[in-house]
């Protein structure tokens, strides 16, 4: 195999699917990015797979002798990220055992205008193949919806890995909407976009009665998709959706995703939000979170708690943070308030980080009680839902 292509292509691409190479690998040949090199399309393939995520890209170069042949991934990005922009020269040759101390190996050499490197590779049908959805029609949708999704929801999904199925993001597609959500039980998240490709109907044979497909992801290959595509498409760009069989595969241009999906019921979020409110407030979003980072700076890290104090009379909310360690804080700002007053009480991280992935300036929050959920919408812009449940005040 020998390939001649620029540094920038090849160490941008590799730093791509390197994101999916374990970092305790199960079998040695896992801690390799696979590289395929086609003359007849002159272009070069490079493949990372820890058998739960997999990513493969492509891209153009001079191919002079086709092959393929597996890498040390950290490796190879550490040398191709330091090399000067240029051409770089990349060839393989069998190394015998008197050649290769330690034994017999591969040995790869790159070779840019700066110099000449030597690495060691194992063999391309040691590495494992990518799984393949067959005769199944893809399901279109457009990056922006995609992206818009993702990025609404995926701060709200679970680090605990015992719950395994709240680790993910729960994509619902119907025929005319993508819905997105995300909960680590403390908190929701729910992002609707509109879907502008009609899913095929021979996808709907099996599905659900309210003629919908579900279908949940882990949130490290959906946060490897949020990434690539904001990176890699323009917002207009359709990505083809292929899944079956425990597996699904999001393609677009040259790049290629694809990711177990998770076993288990996902919770019926949708009844946890309420659909009457005695109370609302209209606030402006970045004044709120502008003033809770403030005052977060006081927050004890042992509760984390920011009370709330809504007083309607006044037109104001008054947000509140006290730590016996280290002291308090207090700031008040305007709001429409429509309802009775209440003090009520959050872990300060869980309403930043909903805060912020609220798109528009204006919100409003609408809740009953000081222990019932507690609802946060947008006025304009995205439909997204970012349910929070209040903590309860210690007197």
């Amino acid at each position: 195999m020998k390939l001649v292509c620029s540094q920038s292509d090849l160490s941008t691409n590799l730093s791509i699917v390197s994101r999916a190479v374990p970092s305790r690998p199960t079998h040695p040949v896992l801690a390799n990015v696979l590289l395929q090199a086609d003359a007849e399309t002159n272009s070069v393939s490079l493949t990372a797979f820890d058998l739960s995520l997999g990513i493969r890209t492509t891209f153009r170069a001079e191919v002079i002798q086709s092959g393929a042949i597996a890498l040390p991934a950290r490796l190879l990005v550490d040398i191709t990220s330091r090399l000067p922009e240029g051409e770089i020269t990349l060839e393989d040759e069998s190394a015998s055992i008197a050649e290769t101390p330690g034994g017999e190996g591969i040995i790869v050499t790159l070779t840019p205008k700066s110099g000449r490197y030597q690495l060691r590779a194992m063999g391309a049908q040691e590495y494992p193949e990518l799984p393949i959805i067959e005769n199944i029609e893809a399901i279109h949708l457009t990056a922006a919806a995609l992206i818009e999704g993702l990025r609404g929801c995926l701060f709200a999904t679970s680090s605990d890995e015992t719950k395994q199925v709240l680790t993910g993001v729960h994509l619902t597609l119907k025929q005319d909407a993508l819905e997105f959500a995300a909960t680590d039980g403390h908190r929701l998240a729910v992002v609707e976009t509109t879907n502008e490709s009609a899913i095929p109907a021979a996808h709907f044979v099996n599905a659900s009665s309210e003629n919908q497909l579900e279908v949940t992801v882990p949130n490290r290959a959906m946060r490897e998709l949020e990434r690539m595509l904001a990176h890699s498409s323009s917002e207009e760009e359709t990505v083809a959706l292929y899944f079956d069989q425990g597996q699904i595969v999001f393609q677009w241009q040259n790049q290629r995703l694809t990711s177990r999906i998770l076993e288990g019921q996902y919770p019926a979020y949708r009844l946890l939000i309420p659909r009457q409110f005695e109370r609302q407030l209209t606030l402006d979003r970045k004044q709120l979170v502008s003033t809770l980072e403030r005052i977060a700076v006081l927050a004890d890290q042992k509760n984390n708690i920011v009370k709330i104090s809504i007083d309607g009379d006044a037109g104001e909310i008054t947000l509140s943070v006290e730590s016996q360690d280290v002291g308090s804080g207090i700031e008040s700002m305007p709001a429409q308030i429509s309802g009775e007053d209440i003090d009520i009480a959050f872990n300060i991280k869980y309403l930043m980080e909903g805060l912020k992935a609220l798109p528009s300036q204006e919100i409003q929050m609408q809740l009953n009680g000081n222990l019932t959920p507690v609802i946060f919408t947008p006025l304009s812009g995205l439909k997204m839902t970012y349910l929070a449940m209040p903590v309860q005040l210690r007197n």
